[in-house]
């Protein structure tokens, strides 16, 4: 089989590659580049399936890459996208090898800036964070590594409790202690944390 015609695609970065007259398929530029496919080489079956596998990889990679650039992601994130996308369990555990080469993915550091994210700006406690860090698929090594860190749970519920509290100016004792406890621990504070600030607060 003879490669007789490669064109480029409206994508500057790639090209289509025509064998003995017939077009056969579409490949990124470094691929043919890598795999050195010029006009009239002459290939066979086993080097075509090479080729195609090595796009498919590069295809992979690059989705993750893309998907990356936007925020930090999890292991489990990007697992999941690709997955979602169609790629194979090999390009995945591929890809995930590859940017865990390249320190583009850390869950130890996705965790403490998604954790520190959470505590500035969205006021969430512990056990929020745990929920929402045990989505993202990061271990229970590194999650209580992560909490270990916060002493600030106490103070942070405070502020958030007395600012909340005037909300509920209408209703007697029971019903401040009912809602507010009830607020506190949506955003996931600890019943220990929540039932000082409710002994503190409501009286």
């Amino acid at each position: 089989m003879i490669i007789t015609k490669i064109e480029p695609q409206r994508n500057k970065k790639r090209v289509n590659i025509y064998i003995d007259g017939e077009f056969a398929f579409g490949i990124l530029k470094e691929i043919q580049y890598k795999y050195k496919l010029w006009e009239n080489t002459e290939i066979d079956r086993n080097y075509i399936e090479d080729i195609l596998i090595a796009e498919q990889q590069a295809k992979a990679n690059d989705y993750a890459l893309r998907f990356i650039s936007y925020r930090q992601r999890s292991k489990k994130e990007i697992q999941d996208k690709l997955t979602k996308e169609g790629f194979d369990n090999k390009f995945i555990e591929n890809t995930i090898a590859y940017l865990e080469s390249h320190r583009l993915i850390d869950d130890l550091e996705f965790a403490k800036s998604f954790a520190r994210d959470k505590i500035n700006l969205n006021k969430y406690g512990p056990q929020k964070i745990k929920y929402e860090l045990y989505k993202k698929g990061i271990s229970d090594e590194i999650i209580d590594e992560v909490l270990d860190e916060d002493d600030t749970e106490y103070t942070r519920a405070l502020k958030l409790a007395k600012k909340k509290l005037p909300t509920y100016k209408k209703d007697d004792k029971n019903g401040k202690y009912r809602k507010l406890g009830g607020f506190l621990q949506r955003r996931g504070y600890s019943s220990d944390c929540v039932y000082k600030i409710l002994k503190e607060l409501v009286k």
